[in-house]
């Protein structure tokens, strides 16, 4: 038996969780010899009654491991081990490490450059749109989006950062064969393409009311801090906040209209002391003081606009410039301008001001 099909079984085995495998590691050094080892030898390590003793022992007579082998390998994922260099290092060093990744793409070492995004599964216009706005500024900026692939807010927040063409990273609360919500599995595939689909639930494990939260540590495990949009008093995201908050992790929200009850818990953070965030710089200036290499927003080239971006951004005047003098200046229809004046300021070439006003950026 090689490690990693050692460690696949252990993951396998329903008695045992992340943290006995890491008091089990402490003592034997190796996954393979935890599987081996004698029931007198397992039982002096702490936490592991009898039962759990025994269940190691006998590992093989409820653990098909060959059987998982292939479901793996016609899925077409890998599986990536504690003892693997590709491991999100943040992640390696939460207090309940998932024993496994089975990994849908790519994990790659600028996704340590990470930035998790949570909030309701019935976000209102103004969160959905918050969700992906935000998520295209982070992404477009090289700061990899990791969320769960849910409905709502985590749907928004994927498309967002796909939509940016960057890197996002859902981590889902099931395995690959029971994937969670079904009518995402187009999206899954796309961030697949470009990013990764990330489980630490063996291939035919269906999601429930305890994987969920099991699934939200490593989502803030694995970034540098956690992002919360719109979450009502007793959303699952406020849950991840906390989780976010033990593990260290810088915690953002996004304020909210204090008559909506979808933002009561996401301004009570604010509240608590997350940082209130307007914009996708107001992340990245705390990323500069993280890390040395912080990625940077960045804009296009402005030479690279072509049709109705171009035209719309040559009417913007070097001072700010009202929505009806662009449409007049670019002479193209306001609803054109208005959607055009939108792509250009998720860019990060254009502002919005108040009174329907807008600068340019660059």
């Amino acid at each position: 038996m090689t490690e990693p099909e050692a460690y696949i079984a252990l993951n396998m085995i329903r008695q045992v969780g992340p943290v006995r495998v890491k008091r089990l590691l402490e003592a034997f050094d190796s996954p393979v010899r935890i599987l081996t080892a004698a029931v007198s030898e397992l039982r002096k390590v702490e936490g592991i009654g009898p039962d759990v003793a025994e269940s190691l022992r006998g590992w093989e007579s409820q653990v098909d491991l060959a059987d998982e082998m292939r479901r793996v390998k016609e899925f077409g994922a890998r599986v990536v081990t504690m003892g693997c260099a590709d491991y999100p290092a943040l992640l390696r060093d939460i207090y309940d490490p998932p024993i496994v990744l089975y990994v849908w793409g790519d994990l790659k070492d600028r996704d340590r450059h990470a930035i998790g995004v949570v909030g309701t599964r019935k976000p209102s216009h103004y969160g959905a749109e918050c969700a992906k706005k935000l998520s295209y500024q982070l992404a477009y900026a090289g700061v990899t989006v990791v969320s769960g692939l849910a409905r709502g807010v985590d749907t928004a927040a994927h498309q967002g950062a796909l939509a940016a063409k960057g890197r996002t990273i859902a981590v889902i609360g099931s395995g690959f064969l029971s994937l969670y919500p079904p009518e995402n599995l187009a999206l899954a595939e796309k961030i697949a393409g470009s990013g990764a689909v990330v489980s630490e639930f063996s291939m035919t494990v269906k999601a429930d009311r305890q994987t969920f939260p099991m699934r939200n540590r490593i989502i803030s495990g694995c970034s540098f801090g956690l992002l919360v949009v719109e979450a009502g008093g007793r959303s699952g995201a406020l849950i991840s906040a906390n989780q976010a908050g033990e593990q260290g992790r810088s915690i953002y929200a996004v304020p909210g209209r204090i008559d909506q009850p979808n933002a009561i818990g996401s301004n009570r953070l604010i509240q608590q002391g997350a940082k209130l965030v307007t914009g996708a710089a107001d992340i990245l200036d705390d990323m500069g003081m993280l890390f040395a290499e912080a990625p940077a927003l960045a804009a296009p080239a402005t030479p690279d606009l072509a049709g109705n971006e171009a035209a719309v951004y040559a009417a913007i005047g070097e001072a700010e410039t009202p929505s009806d003098e662009i449409t007049a200046r670019s002479g193209l229809p306001s609803h054109v301008v208005s959607s055009t004046l939108l792509a250009l300021e998720m860019k990060m070439l254009v502002r919005q001001c108040p009174g329907s006003r807008f600068v340019k950026l660059r």
